[in-house]
């Protein structure tokens, strides 16, 4: 994995479910120096390692300040009470959900005080979460609440070079609503959630290094509702915000039919898309670049990145976990500390 060029950036890689494959695509990537603090369970950390057939050992640290001195093994912080390390693999258990949180949250916090640069998370399992009584739903909405932030957005990246012929910057593909029902996306679709993640997003790219970033909309319904055949949130909801955002300066296109749309975009013609809901981004970003997507919370005070793939507990501890998203976050994280672009 290449290494950032001059001062490193100090990266917490939080754990994540500790029986999903987050524990095990940690320890592939804690050689890289940036990547020595590790927020988690030491016990689970040094059973990665060994499963991955690294036998350093584990430094427990009682804080993120001191892991970044010329002691080159792996530190662990861990700052949760919850007892994890004997639970089995692919098991959905409250207590794997409690420990991710405050892992999350207390990496947060730590990149919030300066004490790191960035923070890179590993998978973990919504309805583990859920079980612990978070009411979050997944990372995104506890980054935002721990921020003190209502305009965080998820966003999936593709890195340039993913694609043949993609946009020079990447590909970022914002969300206007998050982990929700699909039942309930069109009650929660309004002018400012639509516009909100097309500001978010163009600033993003602008920081990137794209001075006019060509941002194009999804449409909620098929055939961009055919003018209200097949629903009129094209034309209330939708279509207003990008007239707003036009309005504000900025080059967007739209509402576009999905299926069409994202097929354009990833051919380079846009370089960002705002989709209406979950699946509607994710599935086109991962069938392109599974391994490459990075997921990148826009609209935070502090840089958070995390591969796009989830806990995986079909293959977690068997040893074949594949660390390139993971790799892919890590890259990110550096490629935009190094711009200095800590508003991400």
């Amino acid at each position: 994995m290449a290494e950032p060029n001059g001062d490193r950036p100090r990266l917490a890689l939080t754990m994540g479910d500790v029986c999903g494959i987050g524990p095990e695509v940690i320890a592939r990537l804690t050689g890289a120096a940036c990547c020595r603090l590790v927020v988690g369970d030491p016990a689970v950390l040094s059973r990665a390692l060994e499963l991955v057939g690294d036998d350093r050992e584990v430094r427990v640290v009682a804080s993120p300040d001191e892991a970044w001195d010329d002691d080159r093994r792996p530190c662990c912080w861990n700052p949760s009470s919850v007892e994890v390390s004997a639970i089995p693999p692919a098991t959905v258990d409250p207590r794997c959900g409690q420990a991710a949180a405050d892992w999350l949250i207390a990496a947060t916090h730590a990149a919030l005080d300066g004490r790191v640069d960035a923070i890179v998370t590993a998978p973990l399992h919504k309805t583990a979460l859920a079980a612990a009584g978070i009411e979050e739903p997944g990372h995104t909405e506890i980054l935002a609440r721990v921020c003190n932030r209502d305009s965080a957005a998820m966003m999936l990246y593709l890195p340039p070079g993913t694609t043949d012929g993609g946009p020079a910057r990447g590909l970022g593909v914002a969300h206007a609503t998050l982990h929700t029902s699909i039942r309930s996306v069109p009650d929660l679709l309004t002018v400012e959630t639509v516009n909100q993640p097309i500001q978010l997003l163009d600033g993003f790219l602008k920081r990137l290094g794209c001075p006019s970033p060509r941002i194009a909309v999804c449409a909620l319904n098929p055939h961009a509702g055919e003018n209200g055949l097949f629903g009129d949130e094209e034309q209330s909801i939708i279509g207003p915000a990008i007239d707003a955002a036009v309005d504000a300066g900025r080059d967007v296109t739209g509402p576009l039919p999905a299926d069409t749309l994202m097929l354009r975009a990833v051919r380079g013609e846009f370089d960002g898309v705002v989709a209406m809901f979950h699946d509607q981004g994710h599935i086109a970003m991962k069938l392109v670049g599974f391994e490459a997507a990075v997921n990148v919370t826009l609209g935070l005070p502090i840089l958070r990145t995390s591969p796009s793939h989830g806990t995986a507990f079909d293959i977690a501890w068997q040893g074949v976990a594949e660390p390139r998203g993971m790799q892919s976050a890590v890259e990110t994280a550096i490629r935009l500390w190094k711009n200095g672009r800590h508003d991400a």
